[in-house]
């Protein structure tokens, strides 16, 4: 049965979101119809990779060591009036030569992951777990290859500082790392001891989030990156079974996301404001239902969440919609870069299609690119892979 006709002919219209029905069931069914062929290929292509971490390449720049992620603020630049000043803020202009080394091997990373743990969903095949393992190892038990658990050194500016709180969103990229180690985690080739050792690499690094400054300041940020914060603290710890720190995301999300970054049109007025609104408002978006996705349950479901004054993540993504569907309609000023490669698949659909039953949402992710090229759009898409995230 077509996907339209089960809507129309069994569910009717919700005020709230279903959970865990035939509806999202279908959904999946849908992603797997989807996605099936692209999952296969580049699930192909994951398994001749060889592990790459943050020790293959390190910049002389770094005051951290080779374990530590080091990345550059994207928008500093050199002072042309004199170039051994500190560096000048040019926001939404991305410097071609900082350093992103360790950034590109923690997306390739996240890409692999997501690739094997998907076509391991669809196959049952022990190969993709084999070869997630061996990436899994490198990254976070390996001495001569892990990365240290903070990200003390992300997001320098030159001459001005060495790390930076708004580096934190950098590590978005290894939620699907965690997605889909979830997704493999049943396989008898992943042992226990190897779980308890990544599980403990991610409690450090939770534990560096909530209580470093640098953490502390990227929690506290009003726009995306507060958003982000919650997005990762919220995937880390429902990992590694920290229902504080998951009771506290869920509180963030109701308290201060929606009341501060979402208006009462379901806009993202602090997203308007940037250089680059429609990239940053599906960013923020695609992070905000990324948290109802990851921490909504039975008892506790943020989908149908609304604040006092009728605030919530439905209005938002019912304002980006016919933006999404056709961005020609967009209102406001265009990005200064990048414009024309957004939208993609983004996640906001196919979460919001599976929460609130609405078949046009889905249809139109279905019809959105699925392998972007560009790679400001893969950087500001950590949800690459649906599948491992529908359960």
């Amino acid at each position: 049965m077509m996907f339209k006709t089960l809507f129309l002919s069994i569910f009717l219209p919700l005020i709230i979101p279903c959970w865990q029905t035939d509806v999202q069931v279908q959904v999946k069914q849908e992603v797997i119809a989807t996605l099936k062929t692209d999952i296969l290929k580049e699930a192909a292509w994951a398994l001749k990779q060889a592990p790459v971490t943050v020790t293959a390449e390190s910049c002389a720049r770094s005051a951290g060591n080779k374990h530590d992620f080091y990345s550059e603020g994207d928008y500093w630049w050199p002072n042309p009036q004199n170039p051994g000043d500190p560096y000048i803020q040019k926001d939404g202009l991305t410097n071609p030569q900082n350093f992103v080394a360790h950034r590109l091997a923690m997306i390739r990373f996240s890409r692999i992951i997501g690739a094997l743990a998907s076509a391991y969903k669809i196959t049952g095949d022990k190969r993709y777990v084999k070869q997630a393992l061996w990436h899994l190892k490198a990254w976070f038990i390996n001495p001569e290859t892990l990365m240290n658990p903070n990200l003390q050194y992300a997001q320098a500016i030159q001459g001005i500082a060495t790390g930076r709180g708004i580096g934190i969103i950098d590590t978005i990229q290894l939620m699907e790392v965690v997605q889909g180690l979830e997704a493999m985690q049943n396989s008898p080739l992943i042992d226990k001891q190897t779980i308890n050792d990544i599980k403990n690499w991610f409690n450090r690094y939770i534990t560096w989030l909530t209580t470093h400054p640098y953490g502390k300041d990227e929690m506290n940020a009003k726009n995306n990156h507060g958003t982000c914060w919650v997005m990762q603290t919220a995937c880390f710890a429902k990992f590694t079974g920290n229902k504080e720190i998951i009771d506290f995301c869920r509180k963030r999300f109701k308290e201060v996301l929606l009341p501060a970054q979402i208006a009462a049109d379901g806009s993202f007025p602090l997203e308007l404001k940037r250089t680059k609104p429609f990239g940053y408002s599906i960013f923020n978006l695609d992070a905000m239902t990324t948290i109802c996705q990851l921490l909504s349950d039975k008892t506790d479901n943020l989908w149908s969440y609304q604040t006092p004054d009728g605030r919530s993540i439905k209005k938002g993504i019912e304002f980006l919609y016919p933006f999404l569907k056709d961005k020609n309609t967009w209102s406001y000023p265009h990005d200064v870069m990048h414009w024309e490669s957004w939208p993609v698949a983004q996640p906001s659909l196919v979460f919001g299609a599976a929460a609130y039953n609405n078949a046009n949402w889905l249809n139109t992710w279905k019809k959105l690119e699925h392998s972007p090229t560009d790679e400001e759009i893969i950087r500001n898409l950590p949800v690459r892979h649906p599948l491992i995230w529908i359960n």
